[in-house]
């Protein structure tokens, strides 16, 4: 699946037909701020998610940034993927 950083958006999307899945964020301070991510219905149960916060993170990685997580799955996907915590603003973030 192709991820496109749409940058007049601020968010990472996937397209299928004319569906978007999308990861949204912003730039704040000296961090990226993951805002919120949305899965069409018909797009749910492949991991699109998934892809999104992957390609979120390795983008942050990339510009040398730290990651402020505001979005539910996010947070959920940085509990399950213990190799981007150091990506964490801790002045953010102290216990994720």
């Amino acid at each position: 699946m192709e991820v496109r950083n749409n940058e007049d958006n601020l968010q990472f999307e996937i397209r299928e037909g004319e569906e978007v899945a999308r990861l949204e964020y912003r730039f704040y301070k000296k961090s990226i701020a993951m805002m919120h991510t949305v899965v069409p219905e018909s797009m749910q149960g492949k991991g699109i998610a998934s892809i999104l916060a992957e390609h979120a993170f390795a983008f942050a990685k990339s510009k040398n940034k730290k990651v402020m997580v505001y979005c539910p799955f996010v947070a959920k996907y940085v509990k399950k993927h213990p190799e981007v915590r150091e990506q964490i603003d801790r002045d953010y973030h102290p216990t994720l």
